[in-house]
């Protein structure tokens, strides 16, 4: 007792805020939301299509005007956090995404749709950075905060996964508007629990003025960039509008750290990204996205089209990733994380997905769930947890409180970001080797059903072309986490505390 009370004038309530553990079950809670609705959507997608009219050409948008909004406004909605305080933005984000998922669920037309599916972007790109903020305030303990960010990382990860699970369910057994108005009960359970529960630690406001220029041309250059990518996956690369986009991507976004090097109370102050940590952590992490989110997609194809399962069985086939990524998670990272630097979990777990990848490039038309798909899978899981965790808790560690906000944003963006290019870069890989097999051996297919067998054949074939290029960006995933993550173990990092500990430099702070 009297050791702690030593302590005291040093370090406020080192253990963090009394309510801690109960916070995390609604902030996991929103988590679990906003990353469930990435891809709950994807299956229910075919019926909400039929449904509203809405064209081939144009279907893509349900999925694109999520991605666009919440992509690019994730930095904004960060630094609101900093500016309103973690908890009002949370709970706002919560209630906005609640109204948008009732009217997502209620749409009449395919305008409707798009709409909503925007403005859930754009509350989810205010609740996720606020989310992980406050977890990054108020878990100021090592131990509890390895438990914290692996529970929180679990789900990060594996939230797609449950996606896919719950996305078949409710479009099979009831109606694809379920996939909408199930956010709903998610939503005002974290809201209320949220404002009864959290209280945010004093101290961590970032009151300085709203840095507009950098709002503007942070917001059009990653709208710009998320866009060129959904385009040149349905108008190939060449295109002029996908050049364009690409072009007005990079002069804005060099245009945006020039203005933050500039201003006096920057949108994203360049310390939060210039940190070597940071910076390989965002990096790694958005490289990693692009090979999962990419290759979630392909196996979806693959066991409905070329296996036929049915959306529920699909979703179920990804449960042995969910398994794996919470036992990498909670077990391997929870426990190594205070033993171990940052990088040793990191690399390996990045090189154990690569392998799941590996096992992946294997797939052919009759090769069975239990002998590939499933063995990959759990590696997958496993690997990405692993990796997950530590990252998580990184990302926001050793940062000023009132840099927290804009921090736990970069992480969301790196993901959002990541997840956009990995889907349409993989897709435009596996289409271009799909149609290169077909020219190829369609000559030799006589009846139609040796036809059918060769466009089968060619998918599979173009699945796995695309996979063994996310299996290298696995491997460089690992790469630049080896190369830049120099950071001790976390329980010699100062943590984003109410009065911004800075005691010990293992993770180097950029000053001002």
């Amino acid at each position: 007792m009297s050791e702690t009370a030593a302590k005291a004038p040093d370090a406020p309530a080192p253990t963090g805020d009394a309510n801690r553990w109960k916070a995390l079950v609604f902030i996991a809670l929103a988590q679990l939301m906003v990353v469930l609705d990435a891809t709950i959507v994807n299956i229910a997608l075919p019926s909400a299509q039929t449904d509203l009219g809405i064209s081939d050409g144009n279907r893509q948008w349900v999925v694109t005007a999520y991605a666009l909004a919440f992509g690019g406004l994730l930095l904004f909605g960060g630094r609101i956090a900093d500016l309103w305080g973690r908890k009002r933005a949370f709970v706002v984000g919560l209630v906005g995404f609640a109204a948008a998922s009732a009217l997502g669920g209620a749409a009449t037309s395919g305008a409707m749709m798009f709409g909503a599916r925007a403005l859930q972007g754009v509350f989810g790109a205010l609740l996720a950075p606020a989310a992980l903020s406050l977890l990054a305030v108020m878990f100021t303990d090592a131990k509890e905060r390895a438990k914290a960010f692996g529970i929180y990382g679990a789900i990060a990860g594996g939230g797609g996964a449950v996606g896919f699970i719950l996305g078949g369910v409710l479009t099979e057994y009831m109606d694809w508007r379920w996939t909408f108005f199930v956010n709903i009960p998610f939503a005002i359970v974290a809201a209320l629990g949220a404002y009864f529960v959290i209280r945010e630690p004093e101290g961590g406001r970032n009151r300085n003025p709203l840095d507009i220029p950098g709002v503007l041309l942070s917001t059009l250059g990653l709208v710009a960039l998320v866009y060129g990518f959904t385009r040149a996956e349905s108008d190939g690369w060449g295109d002029t509008v996908t050049v364009s986009m690409f072009v007005a991507s990079a002069v804005l976004l060099i245009a945006f750290v020039v203005t933050e090097a500039k201003v006096k109370a920057p949108l994203l102050p360049l310390r939060v990204i210039t940190d070597r940590n940071r910076g390989g952590i965002y990096l790694s992490l958005g490289i990693a996205i692009i090979a999962m989110f990419g290759t979630f997609l392909f196996l979806t194809y693959y066991l409905q089209i070329v296996k036929g399962f049915s959306p529920i069985k699909t979703g179920f086939a990804f449960m042995p990733m969910i398994v794996g990524m919470m036992v990498g998670s909670t077990q391997i990272g929870t426990r190594l994380m205070t033993r171990l630097p940052a990088r040793l979990l990191m690399g390996p777990g990045f090189l154990v997905a690569a392998v799941g990848m590996l096992l992946m490039t294997q797939l052919e038309i009759g090769s069975s769930y239990a002998s590939i798909i499933l063995p990959a899978m759990l590696l997958l899981g496993l690997g990405m947890g692993t990796a997950f965790m530590p990252a998580m808790s990184l990302a926001t560690l050793g940062v000023e409180p009132r840099d927290a906000g804009v921090a736990s944003a970069m992480v969301n963006t790196s993901q959002q970001v990541g997840g956009a290019i990995g889907t349409a870069l993989l897709n435009t890989i596996a289409a271009s080797a799909t149609t290169a097999y077909i020219k190829d051996h369609m000559g030799s297919a006589a009846s139609k059903s040796q036809q059918q067998l060769v466009a089968l054949e060619g998918q599979v074939h173009g699945y796995t072309n695309a996979i063994w290029f996310a299996v290298g960006m696995l491997a460089l995933a690992a790469v630049i986490v080896v190369t830049l993550v120099n950071a001790g173990r976390p329980d010699t990092t100062p943590v984003a505390s109410g009065e911004g500990a800075e005691e010990e430099l293992a993770v180097p702070v950029v000053a001002h």
